[in-house]
């Protein structure tokens, strides 16, 4: 029964989306004709809002259903525990699992949760950008390991890597209303987990695996996120993670222009 109510929460969330959001998706590649199944993880880049699930305006019904189902959502535990932004977010997915954000207990749990029917959803930068492009505690947006301890775990199948635009536009951290009627934009790109880290790794010893990941979604997401205006992050200072910035900054730029 929850799961119903869950897929219910989430179609509801999706109507109300497309009532007051323009959703602008674009898939990178030449993605499969079934290019929503066998999806076993999302990874969310460049988290920037509690209102993406905005993004639901764009999904297909069948995707949603999954994620109700069986969607394994670690979540940081001071969202969960906001009276309304908790309850609901403990409404989205089968599982919703209120993590310290450290490699302990909360996070083990997380893994644990995943089983070979599950689809986990995650931010990898697991914090959101505030309007500087640092995060809360003024440090860059880097990727953390916690992704490539996700993809130990499932191993195979398809892995949803969402691109977002950030949503500043509609919400930053802090704020408390929404900006209805926006555009908001997301990137998509389908990836076989098996061959990932096949190609990840045909040069690298077995345990730079947490490394080559974090450092290959700092790359991509720097690449392929249709950034809005002022919301790129902040170059971490050693140029890891941004060393193409001035380069995709034009690339983005003459991409919101087209």
């Amino acid at each position: 029964m929850r799961h119903y109510i869950n897929y219910g929460v989430l179609l509801a969330l999706k109507w109300v989306s497309s009532l007051f959001y323009r959703v602008d998706m674009t898939w990178i590649g030449n993605p499969p004709a079934d290019r929503w199944e066998n999806i076993r993880l999302v990874a969310l880049l460049h988290h920037t809002s509690l209102f993406e699930p905005v993004f639901l305006g764009g999904v297909p019904n069948s995707f949603i259903r999954r994620a109700a189902f069986h969607g394994v959502i670690p979540a940081a535990d001071k969202t969960i525990e906001r009276p309304l932004v908790g309850f609901l977010f403990r409404m989205i997915a089968a599982h919703v699992i209120p993590i310290s954000r450290q490699r302990d207990n909360t996070w083990f749990e997380v893994l644990r949760r995943i089983d070979p029917d599950s689809m986990v959803i995650i931010t990898p930068e697991g914090r959101m950008m505030r309007k500087n492009g640092l995060d809360s505690k003024g440090q860059p947006m880097t990727v953390r390991g916690g992704i490539a301890d996700v993809i130990e775990a499932i191993r195979e199948g398809r892995m949803l890597v969402a691109y977002s635009g950030g949503l500043h536009h509609v919400q930053a951290p802090g704020e408390h209303n929404p900006r209805v009627f926006r555009t908001v934009r997301m990137n998509l790109e389908v990836l076989d987990i098996e061959s990932y880290v096949a190609e990840l790794m045909k040069d690298r010893a077995p345990d730079q695996l947490k490394r080559a990941v974090r450092d290959d979604f700092e790359r991509r997401r720097d690449e392929n996120c249709p950034f809005e205006p002022g919301q790129r992050p902040a170059p971490n200072g050693d140029g890891h993670g941004s060393s193409s910035a001035s380069a995709s900054a034009s690339a983005s730029a003459s991409a919101s222009e087209k």
